[in-house]
C-alpha cells in the first residue's frame, strides 16, 4: 500500500466524518483513527458566556462597592469540588483570605480559585459549569 493510497483513505475518512477507518489488503493492513473535539460545541460555549457575562456585570459591579475576584486564566468554572458535594461558598458566606470560591479546569487541571481577601460574599457572577474567560469576574464580595 503507498502513501498516495493512504491519503486517499484519508481524504475519505474526512469527506465521511468517519473517527476510524481499517482497510486490509492482501499482506497489508492499515488503521487509521482521528481524535477530535466537537468545535460546534466548544465555539457556542464561549459565545453565549461571554455576552450574558461580561455586559450586566460590569455595570452591577461598578455601581456595587466590593472586592471582585476574576478568574486568573480560561477554563471551566466549577463551584463545587465534585458533583454530588455542596458549593464552596454560597451567598451571605463569610470567606477568609486563602478560601477557596471555585475551582477552574484547565487542559484537564482543576485550579483552585482562592480568596485574596477576606469577606462576605456578595454575589457569584458565573454559574457552575459556565466558560470563564482570563480576567472574566467570578465572585464579589464585601470586606
Amino acid at each position: 500500500m503507498d502513501i498516495e493510497h493512504i491519503r486517499q483513505l484519508i481524504d475519505l475518512m474526512e469527506e465521511k466524518d468517519l473517527l476510524t477507518l481499517e482497510v486490509c489488503s492482501g499482506d497489508d493492513k492499515v488503521s487509521l483513527t482521528r481524535y477530535y473535539q466537537p468545535i460546534a460545541s466548544t465555539i457556542s460555549a464561549v459565545p453565549t458566556a461571554l455576552p450574558t457575562s461580561s455586559q450586566p456585570q460590569e455595570p452591577s459591579s461598578a455601581k456595587q462597592s466590593g472586592h471582585v475576584e476574576n478568574s486568573p486564566m480560561v477554563g471551566v468554572f466549577y463551584s463545587a469540588p465534585s458533583p454530588n458535594e455542596p458549593p464552596f461558598v454560597k451567598v451571605g458566606q463569610t470567606v477568609q483570605a486563602g478560601d477557596t470560591l471555585g475551582i477552574i479546569e484547565a487542559m484537564k487541571i482543576m485550579n483552585p480559585l482562592e480568596a485574596t481577601q477576606s469577606g462576605v460574599i456578595a454575589e457569584i457572577l458565573v454559574e457552575n459549569g459556565d466558560v470563564v474567560q482570563f480576567g472574566q469576574p467570578v465572585v464579589r464580595y464585601q470586606s
